[in-house]
């Protein structure tokens, strides 16, 4: 175990400089002035040479490079060129709203694709199953901010049920966690996108519950609870749901990387002030150091999620430890 454990850490650190490589190069050939949104345009050239110079933009591509990895190995992520701070401290504060609405949408799509896929299994072969799998692959197919527009403008612009965009009323200021983020406030914030990122994701713990469920119902042991004149619904979730349930959990850490790495456009939708719309905004801002930040920051949160889904699976079946 301990040398299956050291080759998948050794693949995600290869796989993690990869990314930031990948990302290092790809910022460089974007169009845009990265000095454009830290000087105004009339500047004189002097000034603009200046400030490239103190952000070592004028250095070639290949220093920028050597010094990007050298700072990244010591974890540091620079400053960033519009809010004039350190990156890690601009991240900090987005990645608690992007972290509190991903768990969010998870407990959404695993309470409903748990219970959903045990009672699809159990209703085998009628109208309630077809109905069951349509519906989640619906909103797994459908573009989630296409869902996120149509949810705004139903529930929030329609009914007036949910607030449209933002996780505060605007004109709130909060200083600590408690004040942000625990409040009925927030939660009406919550509620709306959190379920629209739920349904996207409903269909993977919805199917696989599912299928387990099909593989449980033909024990013996459902078979012996029948027989005991137990009730159905009884059966199906204190004997055939608890017994099936153990591929949804493992494949709980892969949700939870697929899920921080899919929000990005539900957080642009919403205006959500998580990760996903900051680092949209350091892009069209060519804000360099914050966007390759946000960047590498999320790989490494759904690499090592992925890390963790391979270490499960060894601990439960020992047999992939050998491959």
């Amino acid at each position: 175990m301990a040398v299956f454990v050291a080759k998948r850490l050794a693949t995600m650190i290869l796989m993690l400089l990869l990314v930031a490589t990948m990302i290092f190069l790809m910022f460089r050939t974007m169009p845009g002035d990265p000095t454009a949104s830290m000087v105004d345009p009339s500047i004189p050239r002097e000034a603009r040479q200046a400030l490239l110079e103190r952000y070592g933009l004028h250095e070639s591509l290949w220093t920028q490079y050597r010094i990007f990895m050298a700072d990244l190995v010591r974890l540091d992520f620079g400053s960033s060129y519009f809010y004039n701070r350190p990156v890690l401290e601009v991240i900090g504060e987005r990645l608690p709203a992007t972290l509190i609405l991903m768990f969010a949408a998870m407990l959404f799509a695993y309470a409903l694709g748990v219970l959903g896929g045990a009672w699809m299994a159990w209703n085998r072969g009628t109208w309630r199953e077809a109905a069951g799998i349509t519906f989640s692959l619906i909103f797994r197919s459908a573009p989630t901010f296409w869902v996120g527009l149509m949810a705004v403008m139903l529930f929030a612009v329609t009914l007036g049920w949910f607030p449209a965009q933002g996780m505060r009323t605007t004109g709130y200021t909060g200083d600590t966690f408690r004040e942000v983020f625990v409040s009925l406030d927030f939660l009406r914030h919550l509620i709306l996108p959190a379920a629209v990122a739920g349904l996207y994701f409903l269909a993977t713990p919805l199917l696989i519950m599912r299928n387990s469920m099909l593989e449980v119902m033909s024990e013996d042991y459902i078979e012996m609870a029948r027989a005991k004149g137990l009730r159905e619904i009884r059966i199906l979730y204190k004997h055939a749901a608890r017994n099936a349930l153990l591929p949804v959990v493992t494949a709980g850490a892969l949700f939870i990387g697929a899920a921080i790495g899919g929000q990005v456009l539900i957080e642009v939708v919403f205006s959500w002030p998580g990760l996903g719309r900051e680092i949209v905004q350091a892009v069209t801002r060519s804000d360099y150091p914050l966007a390759q930040g946000i960047f590498i920051i999320i790989s490494a949160l759904v690499m090592s999620m992925n890390l963790a889904a391979d270490i499960v699976y060894g601990l439960l079946d020992p047999r992939i430890t050998y491959h």
